[in-house]
């Protein structure tokens, strides 16, 4: 009987370290599931393709541009990423949308290309393509990786995207 009143302490000892262990294990597995996940998230930020593949880093990015006045040119690339899977039915109106709404001199949108790549669309949106807009496009996300992407990289835009992860 003594034995069982000096062994309990030893065991209750023992049963806690099996316990501490078990939750060590728990903590460990899942601090390495949130470095995983972090590490996922930072992959979001690492260029502008990838942010414009993710839901909430092109809203974050978006909402950059909009604080900055200078959405038009996120929006030409989206319209331009529609246009080229639409059905070619659609694409005269929708060359005809992008080049009134993005391209025109007076245009409520207008991105910021050079004349030839401008002229150059202006004799395309009568008969248009599956890649009528591809080289302005690239023209705009050139200009975005070059110049906005980085700036939304230092902003408080950024930080909140990752912090929503």
């Amino acid at each position: 009987m003594w034995e069982n009143v000096f062994l309990f302490p030893y065991l209750r000892v023992v049963s806690l370290c099996f316990r501490a262990k078990g939750m060590r294990v728990k903590l460990s597995h899942l601090a390495e599931i949130h470095h995983k996940q972090k590490v996922q998230d930072g992959k979001m930020l690492q260029d502008l393709e990838t942010l414009l593949s993710n839901k909430i880093g092109l809203q974050a990015f978006r909402g950059f541009l909009r604080s900055e006045f200078s959405e038009e040119n996120l929006e030409f690339w989206l319209a331009c990423e529609d246009y080229r899977v639409s059905s070619s039915d659609l694409q005269k109106i929708k060359a005809s949308s992008i080049y009134s709404q993005f391209i025109h001199p007076d245009a409520p949108l207008e991105v910021n290309l050079d004349a030839e790549t401008r002229e150059a669309l202006l004799s395309v949106t009568d008969s248009p393509c599956a890649d009528t807009f591809d080289e302005a496009q690239q023209r705009i996300y050139s200009l975005m990786a070059k110049d906005s992407f980085p700036r939304f990289l230092r902003s408080h835009h950024c930080m909140d995207a990752i912090k929503a992860f």
